[in-house]
């Protein structure tokens, strides 16, 4: 695996319904020199598609980490977490819940099914790029990722063994 080609990197799957949002993530990462590839699912139903697969492809690549929008059309944002919470190829996936709802509910209900971070989405641009880039630097720097497939069933025979 070369690490110098973008398309060899984990990527960011961002789930946003809001085109301007979309493009202001997007200008973040390559503002701030993310090489990683952003990919956007338009809608929930869309997300879950990229993340449980089809037919034709039925274990698609998970990203390094999903970044939540809730108000989405089609499937809620707190939808398509539970269904990643449910699935044990992706119940270890970091979810960022990244959304403009500042509603209390939304955001026990995030923590509640097993959300990673809930991060209000600041109005003003300039905050919007800041946010994104800090969370940018943390997933990619900062954080140790969990281990996806075959490795989490090992993880958790080792657990239920201690």
């Amino acid at each position: 695996m070369s690490l110098t080609d973008p398309k060899d990197l984990p990527y960011f799957l961002l789930v946003e319904d809001n085109p301007s949002d979309a493009a202001l993530t997007r200008r973040a990462f390559v503002q701030q020199g993310v090489a990683n590839e952003l990919r956007i699912a338009r809608d929930g139903a869309e997300a879950l598609k990229m993340l449980f697969g089809s037919k034709e492809e039925p274990y698609p690549e998970l990203p390094l980490v999903v970044l939540l929008d809730l108000k989405l059309p089609r499937v809620s944002g707190l939808e398509v977490l539970r269904q990643i919470r449910a699935h044990e190829r992706t119940r270890l996936l970091p979810v960022v819940i990244m959304t403009s709802s500042n509603e209390q509910r939304d955001v026990v209900e995030g923590y509640g099914l097993g959300a990673n971070s809930y991060v209000r989405k600041p109005v003003n641009q300039a905050e919007f790029g800041d946010a994104v880039r800090q969370l940018g630097l943390y997933w990619l720097l900062l954080n140790q990722p969990p281990p996806h497939g075959s490795v989490v069933r090992t993880v958790e025979a080792v657990l239920t063994a201690s």
